[in-house]
């Protein structure tokens, strides 16, 4: 295992609270895209057990509008400087550069990024902040990626996509112990390919570097559920323990504090094995 950043570092799986800034988000769109309410929900999340909170100003559900660079700015670095002063640790949920240095300046802690800094600046823009990355594998863009995924081998591709983007990270001078993968559940993928990759998380973990799990209240619980969107929650808890069980170190939620009971539970019972 490689050596890992101080964010990493928790012997326990880190929860990792979403934050939308976003009208338009699959599960809150709108809900907190106003300053003073998404301060007040980052400050419910931490109370309620959240490790990390995310905040992104560009929603990446399927078929989500682009949003200009300045204007993404303008709804992530205030809320950034905001939950800081609070004493949390932030990620900042975004592909586009720019952004990324705004939020550097702001004192985020970690870059979350759906495109696995492959956009034009990003890898550079990385490079230069020297901060935690999480590097997320995503078949298409969000507009179209749910049209028709296709893989011949899912978790193997997945894997070796990964893979190379941690070489790349290293070669443009990101060293591996900021780094961290996830393998993008909902993001160009089916059903089929999302239970394959829950039941091969492991295989993730293998590579080195921490993996984060994000599946809470996806399109693919309620495919296995039928239910909606708010209505997911348990079955969001159960991916969760799910991905706990297979290593993974960060588990990103909208249901902190029901999430965070579910940690006590996995760590009580592997403190007994």
């Amino acid at each position: 295992m490689f050596k890992t950043h101080s964010i990493y570092n928790a012997e326990i799986p880190l929860i990792m609270g979403i934050l939308n800034v976003t009208p338009d988000s699959f599960s809150d769109g709108a809900k907190y895209n106003q300053f003073d309410k998404a301060l007040a929900h980052a400050e419910y999340m931490l109370a309620e057990g959240a490790d990390i909170i995310d905040i992104g100003g560009e929603s990446t559900r399927p078929g989500a509008a682009e949003v200009a660079v300045a204007e993404e700015i303008e709804r992530v670095v205030p809320l950034i400087e905001r939950v800081k002063s609070l004493g949390a640790r932030v990620s900042v949920d975004t592909s586009k550069p720019e952004v990324m240095l705004a939020a550097a300046d702001a004192g985020v802690d970690m870059i979350n990024d759906v495109r696995a800094l492959q956009s034009p600046g990003a890898l550079a823009a990385a490079a230069a902040c020297q901060l935690p990355v999480c590097l997320m594998h995503m078949q298409g863009q969000p507009r179209t990626m749910q049209a028709n995924p296709q893989y011949a081998d899912v978790v193997e591709e997945v894997r070796h996509f990964l893979i190379e983007r941690i070489h790349a990270c290293e070669k443009a001078g990101i060293a591996s112990r900021l780094l961290s993968i996830d393998p993008g559940f909902g993001f160009g993928k089916t059903l089929t390919h999302n239970i394959a990759l829950l039941n091969h998380l492991s295989a993730f973990s293998q590579l080195g570097v921490p993996v984060l799990a994000g599946m809470s209240r996806k399109s693919m619980l309620g495919q296995i559920t039928g239910r909606e969107v708010h209505d997911r929650m348990p079955a969001s808890l159960a991916v969760a323990l799910m991905a706990m069980q297979q290593g993974a170190k960060i588990i990103r939620v909208h249901d902190v504090a029901e999430t965070a009971d579910v940690r006590k539970v996995f760590i009580a019972c592997r403190k007994e094995q």
